[in-house]
């Protein structure tokens, strides 16, 4: 199967990829990629629904979650059919190997147009929330990421973000360190929420060498169908 040819099925799912050792999704804004607290049925769920109907399988499926995204975020998100292939997903991704571009629309532009910006996050649990600061201190953890303006719009522009850390909330956190939050994003300074309660963040591409056959597969998520993403494509 080609990627980025999307199919569609009853769930709503938006499959990018499928072979006997991955399935790649395109997680819409408020699937949670694996269980929580709230008890909400996550996406990897749904996911394990889809195979075992397709394929006609009996007893438990497995299915691996080998990355994960906000629950306010849409995009890429990689799932393992087999343990072969997660531990080998779990072993690129702890090497960050995959090429990880992310989407973002803030209001505030940065001063910059492009630049590299490295910060020391540190999470706060009972908030749920990492809090970037310049220099190192204890408890913290290195976070670096590349962005660029690459459109303008009347009242945003889009940046472009090459991940190169993979913290919790990095992107969030670090704009909105620099002073452009994320649309949407109340919990690091936007000023006001989205009516779907999401963020204008969207995982748009991956690109790594697949666990088993061992060549480069790259792919390409579209962003959520509204007027502001749809004035970015």
């Amino acid at each position: 199967m080609a990627p980025n040819k999307i199919i569609s099925n009853a769930q709503n799912l938006q499959i990018l990829y499928e072979d006997n050792h991955l399935i790649v999704i395109n997680k819409r804004v408020g699937d949670i990629v694996q269980g929580d607290k709230t008890g909400d049925t996550p996406l990897s769920e749904h996911v394990k629904e889809y195979i075992k109907k397709k394929y006609d399988k009996p007893g438990q499926v497995f299915l691996g979650v080998t990355h994960r995204l906000d629950r306010p975020t849409s995009g890429i998100v990689v799932f393992a059919r087999t343990s072969k292939s997660l531990s080998r997903m779990n072993k690129l991704f702890a090497e960050k190997a995959p090429e990880k571009i992310y989407w973002a629309i803030v209001k505030n532009p940065p001063k910059k147009d492009k630049d590299t910006l490295i910060h020391w996050l540190k999470r706060n649990p009972k908030q749920n929330k990492s809090y970037a600061y310049p220099k190192e201190i204890p408890d913290s953890k290195r976070a670096e990421l590349e962005y660029v303006i690459i459109k303008r719009l009347n009242n945003y522009v889009l940046l472009q973000i090459l991940l190169k850390t993979g913290r919790h909330h990095q992107i969030r956190a670090q704009l909105s360190t620099l002073g452009s939050p994320i649309k949407g994003d109340l919990k690091y300074g936007f000023d006001r929420s989205n009516p779907d309660g999401g963020i204008h963040l969207h995982a748009r591409s991956l690109s790594f060498e697949h666990p088993v056959k061992k060549e480069m597969i790259s792919f390409t998520a579209p962003p959520p169908a509204d007027v502001l993403w749809e004035a970015c494509l």
